[in-house]
């Protein structure tokens, strides 16, 4: 990789809350170009206690999600940022689902890949019934903390969001 100049664009993929674009054009302030497309050999589990998922690398199974086109240095780093310390920021090799064509992208790969707290699949259509509206307003108060020099990370954030609004996440 050259040197991360400012001007060079990325490719990530999404998988989990980021699927929704309400998030996203909370997180980035735009909605970037997107195409459908397939993760192989990694699994998307439920996380108890969180509403979002996490994926790791498991033989013959595979991951649906879309890519996030054209994502500029400074929106990788907001990216990073909202991920956490509970993700790793991984290289990996997607198939579009338009056309079959291969695509070099980042994703987040959960950090832990024994975590007992890992169970199932993750179901984007009940996540967004149920948990986008409480969590469009945690990625709301994570963009105006952002802005603050003393700003705490997402996951701490993530809990005391859903303790001031006495609405404790989801105990699975």
């Amino acid at each position: 990789m050259g040197s991360s100049v400012g001007s060079e664009l990325h490719n990530v993929f999404v998988y989990g809350s980021l699927l929704a674009d309400d998030v996203v054009r909370v997180l980035l302030n735009r909605v970037p170009k997107s195409s459908v497309a397939v993760l192989h050999s990694h699994h998307r589990f439920s996380i108890k206690g969180r509403v979002y998922p996490a994926i790791l690398p498991v033989e013959n199974s595979k991951v649906t999600g879309k890519v996030l086109l054209g994502i500029t240095g400074p929106e990788l780093h907001i990216l990073d940022e909202f991920e956490d310390v509970e993700y790793q920021r991984s290289s990996v090799e997607v198939s579009l689902m338009e056309n079959s064509d291969k695509l070099q992208a980042y994703t987040y790969v959960w950090n832990d890949k024994n975590d007992p707290n890992l169970y199932g699949d993750w179901n984007f259509e009940e996540w967004k019934r149920v948990h986008m509206e409480d969590f469009l307003k945690m990625s709301n108060e994570f963009m105006e903390a952002l802005e603050l020099p003393e700003s705490k990370p997402r996951v701490a954030m993530y809990e005391s969001f859903y303790q001031q609004h006495d609405n404790n996440p989801p105990k699975c």
